[in-house]
């Protein structure tokens, strides 16, 4: 296996080594990170106790998928239960990835990996969906080989996660860095674990009401509102919203009470953007700012799927009064509820 994974990394050298653009000359392990991950993944509650418990859960899923396999037997049944990996992969994807990539320079490791999670994900949706559709498919045999193969796969980012990517966290990631990533991934469902409390070491969550300036009007051309009466407006509009600048960072989100269907952890506030979002879909969200930039386009409109409802994202150019660009706003809105409408 561990043959595999390097060749799968590119025969990039472990630790310091793997696509670092900060090492002075390669090494074949960070010194002492092995250890370092040990320690801290035996902190209660600290984000990479929380991992490895839910890694631990994973591993236990996938043996049950296996068996299901074997048995055929609530095949697809264990299938969906294993597809809540989906959860801790976007826990790496918002918390871990973008900080290694974007501070630490690891682009290797996390865009290797990063693109690897997307693939299992995907794949077993399609896997799961395509059953449902064609019962018969569970006798197939390209269905099954491909099945192995993607457990085989989430089996083998367990091993890659163990032994690579916690250890250069552990190695690298400040105290600090560590207790806003607790604090983010409080926000999470966590993975095939019951939900555990936050770290008590997490940076506190801030509240608008704490706020010094929150009392402060700000004057626009049609009103005037106060902070608190601003993020109170923001957070009641039924859609998820985030704003980008003119240089492409993150600058804001709004923080509804409800379950949000795209995490946006407050690490990513400052960040550029495009570190956000996996590498395959970096190109298509550079297009398109770019396309607003220039004037080409004022809006795209992307169709998903979550959480068993589509859902409509939009992306939209900001202009001023001049109509120059200053900036992209992203709207999320489920439309489960228009489903239901027109369906009656």
């Amino acid at each position: 296996m561990e043959k595999n994974i390097k060749e799968t990394l590119k025969n990039e050298s472990f630790g310091m080594g793997i696509g670092s653009g900060i090492k002075a000359a390669p090494l074949k392990r960070q010194d002492g990170a092995d250890e370092q991950y040990l320690s801290l993944k035996q902190i209660e509650n600290h984000p990479l106790n929380i991992f490895a418990l839910e890694n631990e859960a994973i591993l236990a899923v996938l043996g049950e998928l296996r068996q299901a396999m074997e048995k055929r037997d609530n095949l697809v049944e264990t299938l969906d239960k294993a597809r809540e990996i989906a959860v801790h992969y976007a826990e790496k994807g918002d918390l871990l990835y973008p900080l290694l990539k974007l501070k630490y320079r690891f682009a290797g490791p996390t865009d290797v990996m990063w693109t690897v999670d997307g693939e299992i994900r995907d794949e077993m949706k399609v896997l799961s969906n395509s059953a449902k559709d064609f019962p018969s498919l569970l006798e197939d045999e390209a269905w099954n080989q491909r099945l192995d193969a993607v457990v085989t796969k989430a089996e083998e980012m367990i091993y890659k996660e163990e032994n690579i990517i916690y250890p250069l966290c552990a190695k690298n990631f400040t105290e600090e860095e560590w207790q806003d990533i607790a604090r983010d991934l409080d926000d999470y469902k966590q993975c095939l674990i019951e939900k555990r409390p936050a770290w008590e070491k997490a940076t506190p969550k801030k509240k608008m009401a704490e706020m010094a300036q929150c009392e402060e009007v700000i004057n626009l051309p049609s009103g005037s509102l106060t902070g608190v009466q601003l993020d109170a407006m923001l957070n009641t509009i039924p859609m998820e919203l985030t704003f980008v600048d003119v240089n492409n960072v993150n600058k804001y989100f709004n923080d509804g009470n409800d379950m949000k269907l795209f995490k946006r952890p407050l690490m990513a506030l400052d960040r550029e953007v495009f570190t956000c979002h996996p590498p395959k879909f970096e190109p298509m969200v550079r297009s398109i700012i770019e396309d607003f930039r220039v004037g080409n386009r004022n809006s795209v409109d992307v169709w998903s799927s979550r959480d068993n409802q589509p859902v409509l994202i939009r992306y939209m150019a900001v202009r001023d009064k001049d109509s120059k660009y200053v900036g992209t706003l992203e709207c999320v809105q489920p439309m489960g509820f228009a489903e239901k409408h027109f369906s009656r």
